[in-house]
């Protein structure tokens, strides 16, 4: 899996964290291992820039996705995955640091990136929380990811839970 984290935040993240848990999402989804995504961390005015022109809202957003390939998580479980170029994943620590301080289960801006990059590598394959339904199944996708990810690598206490609208 190729997948570059290019931060250009002024912000320090974990950049490793983000890879890491961005690989385990694709991972989970059965994404081919050749498969490249791109992962950007911006400050707030970029993002309100981003924000503004793609989806004609004010102020900074907390993750955009940019699809490229289109690419689907296979269909059952002895189909080969197609491989592609994922897109573009867009993080906004400011917006991070905010919504986790905020959120009811406290967390750092660092462990909100990461639910937000997994927010994001679903929404580059085709999920969305626009109907009731579909935001059952991508948060339940979101949270079972996040949950997997960080018992694999022990750690401890609550996941961050969906701050992402």
């Amino acid at each position: 899996m190729s997948i570059d984290v290019n931060n250009e935040s002024g912000t320090e993240v974990d950049e490793q964290a983000i890879l890491d848990i961005a690989r385990y999402a694709l991972a989970r989804m059965r994404i081919h291992p050749l498969s490249e995504l791109s992962v950007i961390v911006v400050d707030a005015g970029a993002m309100e820039q981003l924000h503004i022109q793609w989806m004609d809202l004010p102020g900074p957003t907390d993750v955009m996705s940019f699809p490229m390939d289109e690419l689907r998580p296979p269909s059952k479980d002895d189909d080969e995955p197609p491989q592609g170029l994922l897109g573009d994943i867009v993080l906004c620590p400011e917006v991070a640091a905010k919504q986790g301080e905020e959120a009811e289960t406290r967390h750092t801006m660092d462990e909100e990136l990461q639910l937000l990059t997994v927010h994001g590598v679903l929404h580059l394959l085709g999920y969305d929380h626009e109907e009731p339904d579909e935001k059952a199944e991508m948060f339940g996708l979101q949270a079972a990811i996040v949950d997997g990810w960080r018992a694999e690598r022990g750690l401890t206490g609550p996941s961050p839970a969906p701050t992402v609208s």
